[in-house]
């Protein structure tokens, strides 16, 4: 495991997002990386298919999450 340095307001905004998503700040960081890398190298993905392909791969079933209808 390595040390990354980051600006402040970067990190800010890190710890911030790392609340709303329930994450650490370190989880969050990794999660931020993967989806950067992920998106780099699949350029045609939207995010939100990224995500989607990440969870099936992870084993969950997206129709098994999804809000009920009103």
């Amino acid at each position: 495991m390595g040390i990354v340095n980051i600006e402040d307001e970067l990190h800010e905004q890190l710890r911030k997002a790392s609340k709303a998503s329930y994450r650490s700040i370190n989880a969050q960081a990794a999660f931020w990386i993967r989806i950067g890398m992920l998106s780099e190298l699949n350029p045609q993905l939207t995010f939100q298919q990224i995500v989607l392909r990440e969870l099936r791969e992870a084993g969950v079933d997206p129709a098994d999450i999804r809000a009920p209808a009103s």
